[in-house]
């Protein structure tokens, strides 16, 4: 269920709430992968990502955050989805992900693509409930026997 006080905006990528889920993000990943560098191609910055959006309680307090890097014509990328473990199961994730679609068809983008790990079972499970389909490895996942693709036409 969605918490109707949940708030959701964009921010700039440098923005110490977004800077420390992507922290947060990173040291969840890093215990379930190793701390050698687990993502291929090239790191979202704020050059590359077009939006990023953070997911506030009734608090103002930042439990969730995702980006949109723009791919080429057509074409998106969910970048640096995560939400705290406290709120997790709460609709904060399906929020900022309906957020992120919202924001892709905006700037005229008609499908999303997405990438997560294969100890991520959690992370599979919430993408195909949502309506992502599972796709060949894309970009810089070809080859990468722990990446997971995902798309959906918007």
């Amino acid at each position: 269920m969605i918490d109707c006080t949940l708030t959701i905006t964009p921010v700039t990528w440098d923005d110490p709430d977004a800077v420390r889920l992507r922290e947060a993000q990173r040291t969840e990943l890093d215990a379930r992968y190793g701390s050698d560098d687990h993502e291929p191609g090239a790191v979202p910055t704020a050059e590359t990502v077009a939006v990023f959006l953070l997911a506030r309680d009734a608090g103002g307090t930042a439990v969730g955050c995702g980006g949109l890097r723009l791919l080429g014509p057509g074409s998106g990328e969910i970048k640096r989805m995560y939400v705290e473990p406290a709120a997790r199961g709460t609709g904060v994730a399906a929020a900022l992900l309906r957020a992120l679609e919202d924001h892709a068809r905006r700037l005229g983008i008609p499908r999303l693509l997405l990438e997560t790990g294969a100890w991520q079972p959690d992370a599979i499970r919430f993408y195909q409930r949502e309506g992502y389909e599972p796709i060949e490895a894309y970009g810089p996942y070809r080859g990468e026997p722990l990446s997971r693709c995902f798309a959906r036409d918007l």
